[in-house]
């Protein structure tokens, strides 16, 4: 048995991967990792079933004529680089990018990210956090001085009052789900803010069901009422934060009357909702993509950290803002500087101290203005400023709105190499493929959405010629000049922690079983398991008032269309959609209706129907339910046979540059025959 650390969603449980004769044959929970205890959700005990799947990609492929032919290492990995140092050099640096994984390890990305800057000499570097909690790090980042979350999944267990608004944990999130039922059983008020009726708001005490797209209202009018009910921590605002007044003054035209209009929360429910949360001694938000995935997601961010800031519950046990990240190492790619804008430790490209310490230690100059979003790339190849990419462990053909602009874009590059461990819509566009090591088949670390870093390690060999993304990020780097001579993972680690002060003291031999929390800035230090007890890295906490601009309705679309993830299948589904087990229990997409929005169009559970929307549209079975409200219909983005991302547009938040991915504008028709 291997003991490493799941590769699906940001909990981070840790498993054992049970090897026999070179194969990963099954795994079992941790009982001594403080999250799984033992658990784990139906795709956590799946997790290496994908692993020696026939579709792996086994050898470096490189496109001649017109067709992808297998090649050797040396020759993939030195047309890769004279490419993209080519076009470089014709075209300035600003026309190569890098996209990094979440999937991936630190390792991975602080390697990736150095190609970018120390490589290419650019800071077009981005992941998929772009997609899921840029408005996280903005927002947060503002407001308290780090974008990351503030307590231990485990401190929920000592809450008196949890929110949790924008997420399907049950689904998304289970282990983090069991740790909140397992309070409401011990006495917390549930409180659950979601326009679809999900498990977990079945179960909520208090459910309010705010139209999509109206959360920024809804939140102001919750902070309303517990300000007009001298529910505010008086001491703690006077003490630690700064620009209440204007806080105040801004939420008092949110009444319970004003929020009804805006989202349609009765007024009797917002009331109970804000004196739950309110009157708690301790009480704690937790909330994921549904609030984040919006054209004005950052906005969301700061109501919420408005909410918790003015009720003083930060610092303590049982309190916290708490995003819960998609991937298992979402926070560790932003942590480790795969951004365009940020170092590893969020240390700005702009600020010369934190440049030239990175110039130091990485031995060369380094571009000093932010590079472009991983959307920015796509439109920026499609007009052709962007000429060359490497993706790492991304689809962005199934995972970026408007899939029809992102194939456009990318078959308008002069290059493209991605890194991948099976084929995907993305690598048959690209000009040379490498054949990637999956997580149980490589060593180093990933870090979970409470911050915690722990160790990947390796279990069983890659398949045929494939390699650890370490090794490949490294000899990449020496083939455009950068010395890259790294024995291991480890010492990869051993840079990151001399450059990143928040990784200063994390090491492989420390982290053992439950890993350590950042920031942890020497080898004496614990770890940190709850942020701000004290005081916030920008001195005080900042009120930012917020107000919800009116989203126009589309008469020429009249259903609002909001995407997201099942309980069996994870992202694009290259990973799961090979897990025998769970493809069986959802082998093929639908679309979720509203009965009666079903019987007004003549569609029936079960039937056929186009599904149109300003972007594109595409065909699949629509499924009658109630858990969706008439006007809101549901779909997943995992099936490539029916990509919801042909629907979507890149309408992009202004601040954090995330696209809108909850609320766009469709029209449904019964398809005939």
């Amino acid at each position: 048995m291997i003991a490493t650390t799941c590769v699906y969603c940001g909990c981070g449980c840790g498993l054992f991967i049970h090897v026999e004769d070179g194969r990963a044959v099954g795994v079992s929970p941790n009982p001594a990792h403080p999250i799984s205890r033992g658990r784990l959700c139906v795709k956590g005990w799946l997790a290496a079933d994908f692993v020696h799947h026939p579709d792996r990609l086994r050898a470096p492929l490189i496109r001649r004529g017109g067709r992808m032919v297998r090649s050797s290492w040396e020759e993939a990995l030195t047309a890769t680089a004279e490419r993209l140092k080519e076009i470089r050099e014709e075209a300035g640096p600003g026309a190569v990018g890098v996209l990094t994984s979440a999937k991936g390890t630190n390792e991975e990305n602080y390697l990736f990210a150095k190609l970018a800057r120390a490589g290419l000499r650019t800071n077009n570097v981005d992941h998929v956090a772009r997609l899921c909690h840029a408005p996280s790090v903005a927002g947060l980042g503002a407001a308290l001085g780090s974008g990351a979350m503030t307590n231990p999944i485990r401190g929920l267990l000592s809450s008196d009052a949890i929110l949790v608004t924008g997420s399907n944990t049950t689904e998304q999130h289970p282990l983090v789900a069991a740790t909140i039922l397992e309070a409401q059983s011990r006495g917390a008020a549930l409180i659950v803010a979601d326009p679809r009726r999900t498990q977990i708001a079945s179960l909520a005490d208090h459910r309010l069901a705010p139209r999509l797209g109206t959360d920024v209202a809804w939140i102001n009018g919750l902070l309303n009422l517990i300000l007009e009910g001298g529910l505010a921590d008086e001491e703690f605002i006077r003490e630690r934060t700064a620009g209440f007044d204007a806080l105040k003054d801004s939420v008092s035209k949110y009444t319970p009357e004003v929020v009804e209009k805006i989202s349609g929360i009765p007024p009797r429910d917002l009331e109970a909702a804000a004196a739950a949360f309110g009157e708690a001694p301790r009480a704690a938000v937790v909330y994921a993509m549904g609030t984040t995935q919006h054209s004005n997601g950052t906005e969301n961010v700061l109501a919420l950290a408005n909410l918790v800031l003015a009720t003083g519950n930060l610092g303590r046990e049982g309190t916290g803002i708490c995003p819960l990240r998609g991937h298992q190492n979402v926070q560790g790619a932003c942590d480790m500087g795969a951004l365009p804008n940020v170092y590893s430790g969020y240390q700005k490209v702009e600020d010369p101290a934190a440049r030239g310490r990175m110039e130091a230690a990485w031995g060369t100059d380094l571009p000093p203005a932010p590079g472009l979003t991983a959307v920015e790339m796509m439109e920026a190849a499609k007009e052709g400023r962007l000429k060359g990419l490497f993706i790492s462990g991304e689809n962005p053909m199934m995972s970026y709105p408007d899939r029809g602009l992102v194939g456009r874009a990318l078959e308008s590059l002069e290059f493209l190499a991605v890194a991948e461990i099976f084929p995907t819509e993305t690598t048959a566009l690209a000009d040379v493929v490498l054949p990637a090591a999956s997580f149980a088949e490589k060593d180093g670390t990933f870090t979970s959405t409470e911050r915690r870093v722990q160790r990947v390690r390796r279990a069983v060999p890659p398949p045929g010629e494939a390699r650890p993304e370490v090794e490949v990020a490294a000899a990449l780097l020496r083939r455009l000049g950068v010395p890259a001579e790294y024995a291991s993972p480890e010492e990869v680690m051993a840079e990151i922690a001399s450059v990143t002060p928040s990784y200063g003291g994390i090491s492989y031999p420390r982290l053992g079983t439950a890993g350590l929390s950042w920031p942890c800035p020497d080898p004496d230090h614990p770890g940190t398991e709850i942020l701000h007890k004290e005081s916030f890295p920008i001195g005080r906490a900042r009120f930012f008032p917020v107000d919800l601009l009116a989203a126009g309705s589309d008469p020429e679309y009249p259903l609002l269309l909001t995407t997201g993830r099942s309980l069996f299948h994870f992202h694009t589904g290259s990973m799961t959609r090979r897990t025998p087990l769970l493809d069986r229990e959802l082998p093929k997409p639908a679309v979720e209706m509203n009965p009666e929005d079903a019987a007004a169009l003549g569609v029936r559970s079960g039937g056929g129907v186009v599904v149109e929307s300003a972007s594109g549209s595409l065909e699949v079975e629509a499924r009658t339910t109630d858990s969706v409200p008439p006007g809101t219909v549901f779909f997943p983005f995992h099936f490539a046979e029916a990509p919801a991302n042909l629907l979507t547009a890149a309408d992009l938040d202004p601040r954090s540059k995330i696209p809108e991915f909850k609320r766009t504008p469709v029209r449904i028709r019964r398809l005939e025959g």
